[in-house]
This record gives structure tokens, sequence and C-alpha cells, in this order.
């Protein structure tokens, strides 16, 4: 069965930029609409407008807002079926990475990640889910064509303590992703997500500002010796929204060139 998304309805959050806008770029080429979604209006506008202007099969709308508000999510929501009359798949790929000392008990750091990384992607994937089986109803057949995949992290397995609160917030991800597979699947839709490491990002880099040369040390530790790259993690988050994984769900895909095969203590920063 082929990989095949021509004509889906796509939602992909995080998409101004990084992994997000990979996976609305790799989407709109396998002949997908797109709602890209993003906080960043003037990036997410100005990103929408270039891929659109690429020449894909499948075509963007930009949508900007928190999506830690909810009235944000049932905007989001109706301008995708405005858009696109249907939803077949989410992508959750919007994440805040922050640091803070875990021994500080009146850091805000967990609290604001678990805001964003866990609370709000929970919301949007039940809203879109329910809006995924009625969809299904309505056409009389089950939800089997749909699909949300989450971006997650290989921090949800190891500790760091400036990323104490992301990594907290990964395994959370990790679990709301099986939690919502087993009562998706009575419904045929697939829930999984794609745990990544062994690749810099802007993000990455003004959280560890203290590590010299970063990206160098990264792929110190990446058995496939390079640095990943962003539309390498889309591939596989596309393969997750597909029907090749037709029979996957409540999965964590690891995507990290191997690093999580090997962990010297001397480099264990990352």
């Amino acid at each position: 069965m082929a990989n095949d998304l021509n004509g889906k309805s796509v939602i992909v959050t995080g998409a101004a930029n990084g992994i997000g806008l990979a996976c609305a770029r790799q989407f709109m080429k396998a002949g997908a609409s797109v709602v890209m979604a993003d906080i960043d209006e003037d990036k997410l506008d100005h990103e929408a407008d270039s891929l659109n202007s690429e020449g894909h099969d499948g075509t963007a709308t930009a949508f900007a807002g928190d999506l830690r508000e909810k009235l944000t999510m049932t905007n989001l929501m109706a301008a995708t079926l405005d858009a696109n009359e249907n939803i077949h798949v989410l992508v959750n790929a919007a994440r805040m990475l922050v640091t803070g000392d875990p021994l500080d008990p009146a850091g805000t750091a967990l609290e604001d990640v678990l805001q964003q990384n866990v609370v709000a992607n929970l919301r949007l994937s039940q809203i879109v889910a329910r809006r995924m089986i009625e969809a299904a109803k309505e056409e009389g057949e089950d939800a089997s064509d749909r699909a949300i995949v989450n971006l997650s992290s290989i921090f949800a397995q190891r500790s760091l303590p400036q990323l104490f609160a992301f990594s907290v917030a990964s395994a959370a991800l990790d679990q709301i992703t099986r939690g919502l597979a087993v009562p998706l699947s009575v419904h045929g839709i697939r829930v999984n997500a794609v745990a990544v490491g062994g690749i810099y990002g802007n993000s990455l880099g003004k959280s560890l500002p203290e590590v010299e040369d970063l990206p160098d040390a990264i792929r110190e530790v990446v058995p496939l010796g390079r640095l990943g790259e962003f539309s390498e993690v889309a591939d596989s988050i596309m393969f997750l929204a597909s029907p090749l994984s037709r029979f996957t769900t409540g999965q964590v895909l690891t995507v990290d060139g191997g690093r999580l095969l090997i962990d010297p203590l001397e480099n264990a920063l990352i």
C-alpha cells in the first residue's frame, strides 16, 4: 500500500519552523492540504506563502494563535473545516523547551512546559479525535484513515538537570500517546509518537548555551556520525500518518541516529 496522503486534510502545530515546518512541506508534497498552526504569526504567514509558491500538490493555510487557550483550539478546528471540510491527520509538533533548576520550588519551568507540551497537545488531540469520529459516522465508515502523531524526545528516557521540565513533559507525552491509542483504536484512529534525538535546533542551542560547540558535541555521540535533519523526522511522522503504518498504534518511534544505543558518561549532557 502506498504512502498515499493525496487529498487528505492535515493539521500541523508548531509549523512556523523546524520539524513542524518540515512536516508541512512533506505533507504538501504528498498532496495533502495542510493547516499550519503556530503562535508566531509573521513567521507563519511567510512560511505558508513560501510553501504555496513552491508548486506542491497540496496547499497550506496559516492559522496563528496560542493553542494553550481553549478558544484558540476551537477557532483552529473551525478554520480547518472551513478550509478543508475534514481532518484526517493531526501532528502535534508545537513544543516548548525551557531550562530551570529542578530543585527550585519557586521555578515555573515545569508548569510552563507541561501546559504547552502536554496539556495543550492532549486537549487538541481530544478535540480533533472527536471530530474524526463524528466525520466517520457521517460518512458511514470507520476512521481507519485518520491518525494523530505526537512529537516527543529521547529526553523522556534521559535526565539532564537543566532540561528537567522538558524530560518530564516528554515522558508524559509518551504516556498520553499510549493512553489515547487504546480508546481510539475502537474507532480505527491510530495514535503514535516520534521521539527525537541527535538533532540540533535553535531552541536546544538557546537552552544549553554553556555547552561549547554543541552541534559537534551531539554529533560525537550519534552512532551514525552526523546530525539528523528536520526532514528526516518529518519522514518518520509521515510514515506514522500514512497507510503504511495502518497496523501500528500506541508506539513511540525513536529517530535519533542511534543516540540511545550508547551513553558515555562524559557525553551525558546531550
